[in-house]
């Protein structure tokens, strides 16, 4: 799945940057895990994000991407939903690590 693009606060290299992710063949029951961002996405600086790495291909496509190694702490396939996994990635992008 793509998200065209979502703001990202201060202390990033870009304003904004597009995320892909794969909705796993078992969901809801099986949790999203991972997710990439646009490959030139860098903290401010120049510096990589904690768990991340660049020009890590993404699955089912030929393009690279900026892989972020961040996994639901807890998922509930009765409560959670692909908008709660995005608030997840949106909750990550704050932290600036």
């Amino acid at each position: 799945m793509t998200i065209g693009s979502i703001s990202l606060p201060l202390g990033w290299s870009r304003a904004a940057t597009s995320i892909r992710f794969l909705v796993p063949t078992g969901y809801p029951f099986a949790a999203p895990d991972c997710f990439w961002a646009d490959n030139d996405l860098m903290l401010e600086g120049g510096r990589m994000p904690c768990n991340a790495g660049n020009n890590n291909i993404i699955p089912e496509t030929a393009q690279p991407g900026l892989w972020f190694s961040w996994h639901v702490q807890a998922w509930n396939p009765n409560r959670d939903t692909l908008s709660s996994w995005m608030n997840t990635i949106a909750d990550r992008l704050r932290r600036l690590q």
